[in-house]
């Protein structure tokens, strides 16, 4: 099964589009990101925000399937988590995206999403490190997200592997695994989604298998829609030659590139994933308390 766990909509695109562009790509699965960086649509802008689940409810509706809706709100809003609560009302909505940029991760205004998010049992990925248009990445740093442990259950991914912060992220993500917990269970997965660039790629995919293992990776192409198959299948490709530089073997490739955001979501059965990180860890494996 392959999972592309991170494309976002624009607003024009129909369920038909999507679906050709991900039979052309070889897609299985989509997570798709409600419409939030493309006009009208803007983070800042409630009502913008609102009318994109609206989107995202309609297009995704009698697709379920193939096709998974995350709803957009901003904290900034006060009425955030009302609108993620209307937006599953809707239908379709079946997780939550946030990206911190005018505020952190551990604030109030965060806490209340993440608890509305977790009664109602949605997974939330969060944009995490550097902004590629220029926005202050400075709200995105990997530590910062420790702040959902105070909501036990609440299950989340960080896209990008935090690039820049990737060691930063290997240490937040690594904590459930060195205190026994299985990779289906830790509260932290990380998507790679565009991430480093080339030059630092091979060895922060080295690192990040090593340490958290392919239990808590999984394939995202971060594309936005409309767009070809073609324009999506780059992506995987790129990923598949990144893992057959690294000698990644058929079990854990597939885990990454489907097995890991199924269980995540809990869309289908999946044989439990293989631990590497605390095999060779100098940490202790019961929680201490500080």
């Amino acid at each position: 099964m392959l999972i592309d766990a991170h494309l976002h909509l624009s607003g024009p695109e129909t369920a038909g589009d999507v679906l050709r562009s991900l039979d052309e790509a070889g897609i299985d699965i989509a997570f798709l990101l409600a419409p939030f960086l493309t006009d009208p649509f803007r983070l800042e802008d409630r009502e913008s925000l609102r009318e994109g689940n609206r989107h995202l409810s309609d297009l995704v509706r009698g697709q379920e399937d193939r096709l998974v809706g995350f709803a957009v709100v901003n904290p900034l809003h006060d009425e955030a988590a009302d609108d993620l609560e209307e937006a599953v009302e809707r239908g379709g909505i079946r997780g939550l995206k946030m990206v911190p940029t005018g505020w952190y991760p551990y604030e109030d205004r965060a806490h209340r999403v993440y608890e509305r998010a977790n009664a109602l049992g949605l997974p939330i990925l969060f944009h995490s490190g550097i902004f590629i248009d220029g926005r202050s990445g400075r709200f995105c740093r990997p530590t910062f997200y420790e702040a959902v442990r105070d909501h036990p259950g609440l299950k989340v991914t960080l896209a990008h592997l935090s690039w820049p912060w990737c060691d930063e992220a290997n240490a937040v993500g690594v904590i459930d695994l060195i205190n026994g917990v299985p990779p289906d269970e830790c509260q932290f997965r990380f998507d790679v989604s565009f991430g480093p660039p080339p030059a630092y790629r091979l060895d922060v995919f080295r690192k990040a298998l090593a340490v958290l293992g392919p239990g808590l990776i999984q394939f995202g192409s971060d594309r936005f829609l409309p767009c070809t198959g073609a324009h999506i299948r780059v992506l995987v490709d790129e990923v598949l030659a990144l893992l057959d530089e690294l000698d990644v073997d058929p079990a854990d490739r597939d885990r990454i590139m489907g097995g890991t955001a199924a269980a995540w979501l809990g869309l289908t059965p999946t044989a439990p994933a293989r631990s590497t990180a605390g095999e060779d860890q100098e940490c202790p494996r019961t929680a201490t308390a500080a």
